[in-house]
């Protein structure tokens, strides 16, 4: 493969160890739809497919382990006041690279991304990865087929779509949003 340095299957296996059944269930299912918005939005479905695999690399590791890496990778410090929801993403991609050896930069960020978005500079394959994760065939909640749609019909639409409803949800909840989704809202809102 050009993105690991092994199989898919040897890559699927290095996930699966690090996961629950039913998480690494979803990162099939995130893996599979990355592939088809890729291949619909003229991107290399491979790359899409690695990005989708290992997106919840780091999902279920402990909130030690994480702030480990954050302080050993001098990443933004403000990271400590957030958890794994931000955390699996931004910093799981530091874990991905150096435990699955993953260096593609596209790859990397759309890890990062996955979670917040982006704001202007979220690329094809951050936006492919972002909607696979959203979208993914087990989903279900009000509103998934109309997402699914538009995604199929404009991917920066899809994009837009998922963004102002999970704010929205946040909101609705009182729970705190990080500042990097609050530019991704912003940017987005207005495509």
């Amino acid at each position: 493969m050009k993105y690991y340095s092994g199989s898919m299957a040897e890559l699927e296996a290095k996930v699966a160890h690090q996961l629950s059944r039913k998480r690494f269930e979803h990162c099939l299912r995130v893996r599979d739809y990355a592939q088809k918005l890729a291949i619909q939005n003229k991107i290399d479905s491979e790359q899409a497919a690695v990005a989708g695999l290992v997106h919840d690399y780091a999902k279920e590791r402990s909130n030690a382990e994480f702030l480990a890496v954050i302080s050993a990778k001098h990443l933004d410090p403000d990271l400590v006041n957030w958890g794994n929801p931000v955390w699996h993403g931004i910093v799981g991609a530091e874990i991905i690279k150096d435990e699955l050896d993953i260096t593609d930069s596209l790859i990397l960020q759309a890890v990062r991304d996955h979670t917040t978005g982006a704001g202007a500079n979220m690329s094809k394959l951050s936006q492919v990865i972002f909607m696979a994760d959203y979208l993914e065939s087990d989903r279900d909640f009000p509103g998934v087929q109309a997402a699914r749609t538009i995604t199929d019909e404009d991917l920066g639409q899809g994009v837009r779509f998922q963004v102002v409803h999970t704010l929205a949800y946040l909101a609705k909840n009182e729970r705190p949003i990080y500042p990097k989704s609050l530019t991704t809202y912003n940017y987005w809102v207005t495509q």
